[in-house]
């Protein structure tokens, strides 16, 4: 009943319906405006992985962490393994956060002909400027939301790798650009991905949001393949060090969506 309801193309009206796809959380962890104007830090703790983090209320909440580099290679893996244009490929990534995927992505065999990076949040634009992003060949930053920079993307369009990670936002604002795909991919060959992590302290939840997602994709013509990657290993409990666990699903539920279909 309740993917029912979720799956609906009707918007959800009352609040028991809209809870899933309408979060109420006003803190830097559920509303951009505020994680916008939130600090963050970037920092190397205790288990020696590079974090970043923010503070909401009196937690603090990672961003990003390095321990989702291994989701990051199997990601990238995945959107550019085999693709027909791997010698020349155009790629749009929304979320820099640490610039785990992006730095993925600068370091396939060729690297991309063009490498968009859409990036709001002004902490994360120094990071980028102190690593020297900004000076990248090929490499162009929009700094804004994907929602204010949403027609400069569309007016280039014809990527062949899309993804997005952003911070804050719900399932709302992922179908909302999911709504986009098909002006923003080049075409059949084109592979889309987003990191699937909503709902992924509760399984219930997770396979709501995996199953909804998967729904919500087929309705603007995105076949989706799956795949899983193990996480949450017994080594690595202790990734989550002092600040909020926001994964806690034995296995991660890797998206690949395509216009077409490919092996």
């Amino acid at each position: 009943m309740l993917l029912g309801i979720l799956s609906s193309k009707s918007r959800p009206q009352s609040p028991a319906n809209s809870l899933i796809l309408n979060n109420p959380d006003q803190t830097a962890a559920g509303s951009t405006s505020t994680f916008l104007k939130s600090k963050l830090s970037f920092v190397t703790d205790d288990q020696g992985q590079e974090i970043c983090v923010v503070k909401a209320e009196n937690e603090e909440i990672g961003v990003m962490m390095g321990w989702e580099r291994g989701i990051m290679e199997e990601t990238v893996r995945a959107l550019c393994e085999g693709h027909p244009n791997l010698a020349g490929l155009r790629i749009l990534n929304i979320g820099h956060g640490l610039g785990i995927i992006d730095s993925l992505f600068q370091g396939l065999s060729v690297p991309p002909a063009l490498h968009y990076i859409v990036e709001p949040h002004p902490d994360v634009l120094q990071f980028m400027k102190n690593r020297g992003w900004y000076g990248k060949a090929g490499v162009k930053i929009l700094e804004g939301t994907w929602q204010t920079q949403m027609a400069e993307l569309i007016e280039m369009g014809g990527f062949d790798v899309v993804y997005t990670d952003t911070f804050s936002e719900g399932y709302r604002d992922l179908r909302d650009f999911f709504e986009h795909l098909p002006d923003l991919l080049s075409g059949p060959q084109s592979r889309f991905g987003f990191f699937n992590g909503l709902g992924a302290t509760n399984i219930l939840f997770y396979d709501v949001y995996t199953h909804l997602s998967e729904l919500h994709l087929a309705e603007v013509g995105l076949d989706v393949k799956w795949r899983d990657v193990h996480v949450n290993d017994e080594g690595d409990r202790g990734r989550w060090g002092k600040t909020r666990q926001y994964f806690s699903a034995p296995v991660y539920r890797l998206p690949v969506g395509s216009m077409g279909t490919f092996s």
